[in-house]
């Protein structure tokens, strides 16, 4: 897992930012595609902060999440999680979903662990 080297200075500031994180797989070529669209977008959006699950390499915080649908995005805050689910790899679609006001909805506990285990080592989980 990694976040995308462009978090943005006003993200890391606010405690309260939303993370985007893309729940991938290495051997899937789908989110192979995906990488430089999130890094895109993340350059669209510095208010929030971005992040690279491989979820074979962080089994431990990503399992309970059961991902089957590749690539899966998480966008989730402190208040609570706005979208869970598959995103396929096109950079405006996800661009609008992050500029829409998204109803939020209690996290999960996995949502929870998830972005504590992000928040602990950023560096970890860049987009790369």
């Amino acid at each position: 897992m990694s976040a995308l080297p462009n978090t943005g200075a006003a993200a890391a500031a606010d405690d309260n930012a939303l993370w985007v994180v893309c729940l991938c797989a290495e051997w899937c070529g789908t989110c192979r595609d995906y990488r430089p669209l999130l890094q895109e977008v993340a350059r669209k959006h510095p208010q929030m902060r971005f992040a690279w699950v491989d979820i074979e390499d962080h089994s431990d915080i990503s399992d309970e999440f059961e991902v089957e649908t590749f690539p899966t995005l998480l966008i989730a805050g402190r208040d609570g999680t706005r979208f869970l689910g598959p995103l396929l790899p096109h950079a405006e679609t996800l661009s609008r979903m992050l500029s829409s006001a998204q109803p939020v909805q209690p996290s999960s506990p996995e949502v929870a662990q998830l972005l504590a285990a992000i928040e602990r080592s950023p560096a970890d989980f860049e987009v790369r």
